[in-house]
């Protein structure tokens, strides 16, 4: 009887498990009207980037060296999104005369600026990032976003530290 490798099987369970955060974060957009900002943007294609990093090592079904290698780029993508996620959820956090302005939107500051100015502008938030729209337990999406970008992190250390 054939058996899965187990790299298959954790690289498969982290697709999924970025699949449905990023169906969730659709859902929320679609159906609940909510509006992403530039960060939570960022965040999408931070989980976009996990679970394409994990599709290729769940078909690669990798031996140690490659496993690691899949879990280093996946935990610097997360923490990549960690950051991001901290950053907002930092925003969200400010007294409200502290909150920067809200600034052009994204497709604005994509098409005018140069990339890199553009970049920063983005990553350094602005008023429509720090507004709450929906809470669970009292954390806001970018709250849920950074917990799960750590825990794939530390999923993703785990493995590397001990795949033999």
């Amino acid at each position: 009887m054939y058996k899965l490798p187990e790299s298959r099987i954790f690289y498969f369970c982290m697709a999924n498990c970025c699949l449905l955060l990023l169906g969730f974060g659709l859902y929320l957009e679609h159906v609940k009207g909510l509006e992403p900002c530039p960060l939570c943007i960022f965040q999408r294609l931070a989980y976009i980037a996990i679970f394409m990093t994990a599709v290729i090592a769940t078909i690669h079904a990798p031996e140690i060296t490659f496993a690691r290698i899949y879990s280093g780029l996946i935990t610097l993508i997360a923490l990549t999104g960690s950051a991001i996620a901290a950053r907002q959820v930092w925003l969200q956090h400010l007294p409200p005369d502290m909150v920067p302005e809200c600034g052009p939107g994204l497709d604005y500051m994509l098409d005018t600026f140069p990339m890199a100015q553009a970049l920063k502008m983005i990553l350094s938030g602005s008023g429509e990032c720090a507004e709450i729209q929906w809470q669970f337990i009292s954390l806001s999406i970018a709250g849920w976003s950074l917990v799960f970008f750590i825990f794939l992190a530390v999923l993703n250390i785990i493995y590397f530290l001990y795949k033999k």
